[in-house]
């Protein structure tokens, strides 16, 4: 697993990677930039455009063998490209002040609009250049933003240029030898029409045994990574030496207005080769209780409503009731709150 954080100061001693315009991808941009109407409009049309070009010719040249499509029609025009399963979404700039990348909103929480990998690219004209700062897996943007307790300006998010990994030769691996699926994007569906019910469906499944060696998404971190120590949180798995705990952030957005919490997920290894799963719900932060009338629902592989359990008024936390499976079975758990539903597909 690649750590994009480990002494990124000095990392950012390497030269970065450069990729060099030509005459046709400036041709091509102004024209892209005329069909649009305002100034600034057709400036950033420019931009997008040569970016899009220059960092569509580096990927042919580096992966060949794979197919590039582009969606010109998404957000901001030219930039999202997508190669094989991966989409890639470019953060342009001209240049980046104080160290400060600027994401829009809508490129991390509309399912349309966001991407695998998001890549800054700086475009310097003058110089006939493009250099490619950076690139952030989504899982860790949004890991980032929830755990920092980002909010949005005008603008957008704004996350320092240190969170990016500057290794671009990252992409070529991430395109060669990961599954895209291992970076869960939000999918958008519209379950009921009365009730207009929102889901957000991450496409993977968590493996719960792999745990059991040590190997974990990078979305699940230590407890302490996620919840203020000072709080009582009355765990009833804290006295159990033999099983492993980890805990995500989980983002109930839209008209809740940015409410994170944290699922814990306690596993331990029995008999038989089944494991004991127990599941919590935190608040995340400083803030002492759930919101009232949060479900957490336990729901079968068919998606039978197996357990539940609604918090209620200065909640510190609520859980399901333990329960024993084989490896290999497969479940999934709801976080729910008035018509916006998440789902966490897991096997043991």
């Amino acid at each position: 697993m690649i750590n994009n954080h480990d002494n990124t100061h000095k990392m950012r001693l390497l030269l970065p990677e450069s990729i060099w315009l030509e005459p046709e991808h400036f041709d091509s941009a102004k024209n892209a930039s005329e069909q649009v109407i305002g100034e600034l409009k057709q400036w950033k049309t420019y931009l997008n455009a040569l970016a899009s070009l220059g960092f569509t010719k580096w990927l042919k040249e580096h992966l060949p063998e794979q197919i590039i499509k582009q969606n010109n029609q998404i957000i901001d025009n030219f930039t999202h490209i997508q190669l094989g399963e991966f989409k890639f979404c470019l953060i342009v700039t001209e240049h980046l002040l104080d160290e400060l990348v600027n994401i829009p909103e809508d490129n991390i929480i509309k399912p349309e609009a966001t991407a695998h990998l998001y890549v800054v690219v700086e475009v310097l004209e003058e110089q006939a250049e493009l250099v490619l700062r950076g690139i952030l897996r989504y899982d860790q943007l949004v890991s980032y933003r929830d755990r920092m307790n980002l909010q949005p300006t005008t603008g957008g998010y704004q996350l320092p240029l240190g969170e990016f990994d500057p290794e671009p030769n990252h992409i070529l691996f991430y395109c060669r030898f990961l599954d895209a699926n291992a970076i869960p994007l939000p999918v958008l569906t519209t379950v009921n029409n009365e009730d207009n019910l929102i889901q957000f469906l991450p496409k993977t499944k968590t493996k719960l045994s792999q745990w059991l060696r040590g190997i974990f998404l990078d979305e699940w971190q230590s407890i302490a990574a996620l919840i203020n120590p000072d709080i009582n949180l009355a765990l009833n798995i804290r006295n159990n030496a033999d099983s492993i705990k980890r805990g995500k952030i989980i983002n109930l957005e839209m008209q809740l207005g940015n409410y994170p919490v944290v699922m814990l997920v306690n596993i331990k290894e029995e008999a038989e080769e089944k494991l004991r799963v127990l599941i919590q719900l935190h608040p995340s932060g400083e803030t002492k209780f759930l919101q009232p009338n949060l479900k957490l629902t336990l729901l079968s592989k068919a998606g039978k409503s197996l357990c539940e359990v609604i918090s209620r008024s200065q909640d510190s936390y609520i859980q399901l009731n333990p329960f024993h499976g084989e490896v290999g079975k497969q479940f999934t758990i709801e976080v729910s709150l008035d018509n916006i539903s998440i789902k966490e597909n897991f096997e043991l």
